[in-house]
């Protein structure tokens, strides 16, 4: 009775598409923005991918073979993409034990607890970086300043983001315009040239990768447009409205995370939902917490938070926010 096969109702649509698949070309999209970081923060953003990948894949291998008792999967690449995105969250001249323990924290708890891909309700890597935030927030608050391979690893130079520096400076009463001559300027953060985490400094390389996920339709737009609108719309009607004490949207756009977690982060197919409408109200939640959480929380940066917040509200959407079924007739009247 153990072999019984069990099929699901029609209609049964084949696919071309397998995980390893979808996780290399997900890997692929990443590799301009790693070449990014690279150029800007030298030795210190290879170290970091290198050890928390490794890390990943490692605690992944270990506890399907030792624990699990079961086949291994690591050839799927989803732990080198959670690897990935786990290296892109954190400063590039974070120690070592601690880059291991975020890949502990998301292989083992977030994903590998709920019995591997596809049963964990949470992103992986946003619940690895949380983690490491709350609990080493110096380290993971302490940005090295880009200047390429002559950036030092653990002893390199560090300063404020540029939300950080808004954020701090709102909070003293400096007006928007003293706090515009600390900060880069649009062209710079789209460029990349800014303090912060490896997948905050490239914009350009990040939208390409965006462009190239959309290209070989391995998200669709539903998410990212959603995420990047509502953004823009809340933060438009602040500035509009207060613009001596609210920043312009593009700001907010090319400032912190907000390309890599609408791209990468948010489009995860285990943690998003599953038809399109669903997907539009997750997108905007996430846009618009995240403003709540940069413009009235105490954090600089609300894109993870958001993100995971919007990840519990996912099964709900699953359940109640449904495409009409094949073969349906609707009645007029």
């Amino acid at each position: 009775m153990s072999n019984l096969l069990n099929v699901s109702p029609s209609p049964h649509v084949y696919g071309k598409e397998t995980t390893r698949k979808l996780m290399l070309g997900v890997i692929i999209a990443l590799v301009p923005a790693l070449f990014a970081s690279v150029f800007y923060f030298g030795y210190g953003a290879i170290i970091v991918t290198a050890v928390s990948v490794l890390s990943c894949v490692a605690f992944e291998y270990l506890i399907q073979r030792f624990v699990f008792r079961r086949q291994i999967t690591i050839n799927d690449f989803s732990a080198v993409v959670t690897g990935l995105l786990l290296a892109f969250n954190v400063p590039s001249n974070l120690p070592v034990f601690i880059i291991i323990i975020g890949a502990f924290v998301s292989i083992a708890i977030a994903k590998m607890t709920f019995g591997g891909l596809g049963n964990n309700p949470f992103n992986p890597a946003l619940v690895g970086r949380v983690f490491m935030l709350i609990s080493f927030p110096v380290q993971m608050t302490s940005w090295p300043v880009p200047k390429g391979f002559a950036t030092g690893y653990l002893d390199a130079v560090t300063g404020a983001t540029p939300l950080a520096i808004v954020k701090e400076g709102l909070k003293n009463g400096e007006p928007i315009q003293q706090l515009l001559a600390q900060i880069p300027t649009p062209a710079r953060m789209f460029l990349g040239n800014m303090g912060g985490s490896m997948g905050e400094v490239a914009a350009a390389a990040l939208i390409l990768g965006g462009i190239y996920l959309l290209w070989k339709k391995i998200i669709t737009w539903h998410v990212p447009v959603s995420v990047i609108g509502s953004i823009v719309i809340f933060t438009s009607i602040l500035w509009l409205v207060n613009p001596e004490k609210n920043m312009d949207p593009v700001f907010h756009l090319l400032a912190g995370g907000v390309l890599l977690g609408a791209i990468f982060m948010a489009t995860d197919y285990v943690t998003s939902p599953m038809n399109p409408r669903a997907m539009i109200i997750y997108g905007c939640g996430i846009g618009i917490l995240t403003v709540i959480i940069r413009v009235w929380g105490a954090y600089p940066e609300g894109v993870s938070f958001a993100i995971l917040i919007m990840n519990a509200f996912v099964p709900l959407m699953n359940a109640y926010i449904k495409p009409k079924r094949f073969g349906e007739v609707v009645k007029n009247g």
